[in-house]
């Protein structure tokens, strides 16, 4: 049984990055004002501050962080890495198998996928789909 109910074939997760991509970059760009802020996304909490978010606000970054990964989301697309705008689109291959159409800001184009278990060190050329 998939662990995704949303799906998508190559050539769509190709047209869907076009028009996600300056998402995907702000993503970065929010990531790294964040990372100067020394604030830690995945604690919500500033690097070294005492208590959540060493001042108890969250940094006006975070909420539009937050934002646009809920819009990727909704749109089925997993965002994997922040630092790198790395995102998966969940595809089903002529087999069957559940697999990840896997892009990395900055590619040329959706050029790899892994299966589900293995990640990034499993990745393998979308000629092999």
């Amino acid at each position: 049984m998939p662990l995704h109910t949303r799906h998508f074939e190559l050539e769509e997760a190709r047209s869907l990055l076009k028009s996600i991509h300056p998402d995907l970059s702000r993503l970065v760009e929010l990531k790294r004002k964040l990372n100067s802020k020394n604030y830690d996304v995945y604690r919500h909490q500033y690097f070294g501050g005492a208590g959540p978010n060493g001042t108890g606000q969250y940094p006006p970054e975070l909420d539009e962080l937050v934002t646009v990964v809920r819009s990727m989301a909704e749109k089925g697309i997993l965002v994997k890495g922040l630092d790198d705008g790395l995102i998966d689109f969940p595809h089903i291959k002529s087999n069957g198998e559940e697999v990840y159409l896997y892009y990395k800001l900055g590619e040329e184009d959706i050029l790899f996928w892994h299966p589900v278990q293995s990640g990034f060190a499993g990745r393998r050329s979308t000629n092999q789909l």
